[in-house]
């Protein structure tokens, strides 16, 4: 840092670029130290939202009904912030980044954390010829907008049919939701298994058995082909999903929770390196010196996280590089992220199974000559495994009971050798 103030532009009003802005100090009122020291950064925050900044990881439980969308609401920086303006284009040469609402902010330093989009797969019927409007009854799941727009369509009566297409972390969250508002839920997962990408068969044997507890209908193995639609005063509105095989499924309302994908349009359009997402090295600069990316949009290592976790050590990471004390903090080497997921029984279903609590970190697939060691109970439906590599512990999947997780986790992020590795599993104060 110099003695003249820095200016810095973070495009993105989520969770990373907040996070980034309390950092370098935003909101605080700080000015020049005594006998002329520097003031921190000036931090301009975009965010495309008009909502108040708030909590996406919460957004399933505001479907449920469970929180309010206030509850959700993340610390702002103050006038730092400007809500509902959109970034159209960066000019690196001027160092400029155009809004579209015609204003400019000048920077020295840009910072993208533009988050990521949810993939919309390409179904029969779900646009027109040359449009881009979704059919009434068809949401996304990835915004407040999305999440309060589900909410008002389950609550026009009792026993909506809904389809949520895709077996994910998203997807399984947003059935989960729907469930306790009282739809009438069918989960359709083109994979052999539900969360597959995190859970191994046994694990998702027991998430699938939850799931029909809640009263969800399942069907994994199966490629949904298209929509069906109706035309009315103009608009269209869904009324049923189609199957590859010919199977057809009514539906007031179907939720595509097919995953996301990084937004690195403004970057592209910028000339900066993009593969599956910005790619940033460990300072997690751009191909562009004074520009950097950090969260969902941000590729480090070959690797997009798309994960909270993740996305908050970036911000810190970078925070600490960009005020001058990345001499005390390392370089960012990429982000050991677990994965946590509770399940409550829904309202009415009479199952009396309870919460459904699941967790998974690392490598859960093994490489032959892993060692592998499981614990289950049937009668308490809880699950562990962990996958053991030499004398370090690679990765894990509990269910059920989470008590032993926070000792697990120590244990695999440090990279520590086992000593007593039952112990480690059958720990129950490590959460």
């Amino acid at each position: 840092m110099t003695s003249e103030q820095q200016r810095v532009v973070v495009i993105g009003g989520g969770l990373a670029g907040l996070r980034l802005a309390a950092r370098l100090g935003a909101g605080a009122g700080a000015d020049a130290g005594a006998g002329g020291a520097a003031a921190g950064p000036e931090v301009t925050v975009l965010g495309e939202e008009s909502h108040v900044p708030y909590n996406r990881v919460l957004l399933a439980d505001v479907l449920a009904g469970r929180y309010a969308p206030e509850v959700t609401a993340l610390p702002a920086p103050g006038p730092a912030l400007r809500r509902g303006v959109r970034a159209v284009r960066i000019d690196r040469a001027d160092r400029t980044v155009h809004c579209d609402d015609g204003s400019t902010e000048r920077y020295d330093t840009l910072v993208l954390a533009t988050g990521s989009n949810a993939v919309l797969p390409p179904l029969r019927g779900l646009f027109e010829p040359e449009g881009r409007e979704l059919p009434d009854g068809v949401h996304a799941f990835r915004t407040m907008d999305d999440c309060l727009a589900l909410s008002a369509a389950v609550a026009v009566r009792e026993g909506v049919r809904a389809v949520v297409i895709g077996g994910g972390l998203l997807g399984v969250s947003a059935a989960r939701a729907l469930a306790e508002r009282g739809a009438q839920v069918v989960l359709a997962q083109q994979g052999e298994r539900l969360m597959e990408r995190q859970l191994d068969a046994d694990a998702s044997a027991l998430l699938h058995t939850h799931l029909t507890a809640l009263g969800i209908e399942i069907h994994t193995e199966c490629r949904v082909r298209g929509l069906t639609t109706t035309q009315d005063t103009g608009r269209r509105q869904v009324t049923g999903v189609e199957f590859a095989d010919g199977y057809r499924l009514d539906a007031d309302v179907v939720v595509l929770a097919c995953g996301v994908r990084p937004r690195t349009g403004l970057a592209l359009a910028a000339g900066l390196e993009v593969r599956t997402g910005i790619v940033v090295d460990d300072g997690l600069r751009t191909s562009d010196r004074r520009i950097h990316a950090i969260g969902d949009c941000a590729e480090h290592d070959g690797r997009v996280y798309g994960l909270a976790g993740p996305a908050l050590e970036q911000a810190d990471a970078l925070a600490a590089h960009l005020t001058g004390t990345a001499l005390a903090a390392p370089a960012y080497t990429g982000t050991r992220a677990l994965t946590r997921l509770t399940l409550t029984t829904a309202a009415g279903t009479g199952t009396g199974s309870g919460p459904l609590d699941l967790a998974a970190f690392g490598e859960t697939t093994p490489l032959p000559g892993d060692d592998v060691v499981r614990l289950a109970d049937a009668t308490r439906r809880t699950y562990r495994k962990v996958v053991v590599r030499g004398d370090r512990l690679v990765g894990g999947v509990l269910l059920g009971e989470l008590s032993s997780v926070g000792a697990l986790a120590r244990s695999w992020e440090d990279e520590e050798d086992l000593t007593d590795l039952f112990h480690l599993l059958t720990d129950d104060g490590g959460s």
